[in-house]
């Protein structure tokens, strides 16, 4: 794929001072996460209404991600491609039609005209977010190769086979793509992938976490993915306490505190969250068979990791701004945009990493999220561009 990127142009170069990564990049990764979900599904997975969503939805959402990077449409054109995937989703009956009150047993059962916007709002949301988090090399392919890991053990448990399997190999894709995107970054998912692992996430979050009967199963999404809603919460929280639009650019995002305000290179960060990731999902896990001392432990394990990331994340930049430029934090940090970030002496490539077209909601400089302007085809198809 990183081949066919760069015989065709789609490519990520380091153009101008808001750019983080060092080297020209090819994008495309995300066919060959593509790929590697649906071919193993197709083969696989018994054809029920979550399965056909995933080939159809999953299909729809990874040609508009193509699109994007090779042309960089506009967010509403993306966003009606969310819709039209999530269209499909519905169509084949998929929808969150009752809520588990946790913890009392209590089941709301919700009326078509709550349930359809509820679904489409979630899916759009998890789609959505996950690229948010796609700001570092590797950070959005392992935190979700996690993420469908858990979500796998959880609907085999609950006996929803073929979308456990379904998880499984969603997990697969993504830690063989970790292969080539773990930094130092050789080619980057760009939005089809992006979109592609969203998109696929909240399908199995309905169909084999939500619609089950335990009575923590509102629960179990909201760990498993507790890293993207949390940065999800923080940027919009901070954009919206500033006055500006929360798809306005920032370098607000968990990844950049990480490196920007705390100074931890790029790998340490991503390792970081990581390991908040999986002690989140160890606590979903361990609700789910209900194993007690494993609870215990691993729910002070999840209150101290969260309270330390909230320790870092609360340290606003003074002179953070939305619309890119210079970051001064402190320790005399420089620009963040000129390939290198120097925090408290030590340099990182802040968002050096998944150069993605990212969120429609999103636009920050730095991050993956639509912060570059894409590398088009200008030159014959013969020519080789970025090599």
């Amino acid at each position: 794929m990183a081949r066919v990127a760069r015989r065709t142009g789609v490519v990520d170069r380091p153009v101008d001072d808001r750019r983080m990564h060092a080297r020209v990049t090819p994008l495309l990764g995300g066919l060959a996460i593509y790929l590697g979900v649906m071919i193993p599904t197709l083969v696989l997975v018994k054809k029920d209404p979550a399965t056909k969503a995933i080939l159809v939805g999953g299909t729809i959402v990874a040609v508009v991600g193509v699109i994007d990077d090779f042309f960089e449409i506009k967010p509403l054109l993306k966003f009606a491609g969310q819709i039209a995937a999530i269209a499909a989703l519905l169509a084949y009956g998929l929808r969150i039609d009752h809520l588990s009150v946790p913890l009392t047993g209590i089941t709301v059962t919700l009326h078509p005209a709550i349930a359809i916007p509820l679904t489409v709002l979630w899916v759009a949301t998890i789609i959505n977010m996950v690229n948010f988090i796609d700001g570092l090399d590797g950070l959005a392919a392992g935190v979700c190769a996690i993420s469908a890991l858990t979500f796998a053990a959880i609907a085999l448990s609950l006996d929803r086979g073929p979308t456990g399997v379904a998880a499984a190999i969603l997990a697969g894709a993504a830690f063989a793509f970790l292969r080539f995107n773990f930094y130092p970054a050789s080619i980057f998912m760009g939005d089809a992938g992006s979109m592609l692992l969203g998109y696929v996430l909240a399908v199995i979050s309905i169909q084999g976490v939500l619609k089950g009967a335990a009575t923590v199963a509102l629960i179990f999404p909201l760990l498993v993915l507790g890293v993207p809603f949390a940065d999800l919460f923080l940027v919009v929280f901070r954009r919206l306490r500033k006055g500006v639009p929360i798809y306005s650019p920032g370098r607000d995002h968990v990844h950049h505190d990480l490196v920007l305000v705390a100074g931890f290179s790029q790998r340490t960060s991503v390792l970081l969250l990581y390991g908040w990731c999986l002690v989140l999902n160890g606590l979903a896990l361990a609700m789910r068979f209900r194993a007690t001392a494993a609870i215990v432990v691993l729910g002070l394990a999840s209150l101290a990791a969260t309270a330390s990331m909230a320790r870092l994340l609360l340290r606003y930049r003074s002179g953070d701004e939305h619309t890119g430029g210079e970051d001064h934090t402190g320790g005399g940090q420089g620009p963040a945009g000129g390939g290198a970030d120097r925090a408290d002496g030590r340099i990182g490539r802040a968002g050096g990493g998944e150069q993605n077209a990212g969120a429609v909601f999103d636009r920050s400089p730095g991050s993956s999220a639509l912060d570059r302007r894409r590398v088009r085809r200008t030159r014959p198809p013969g020519n080789t561009v970025g090599r």
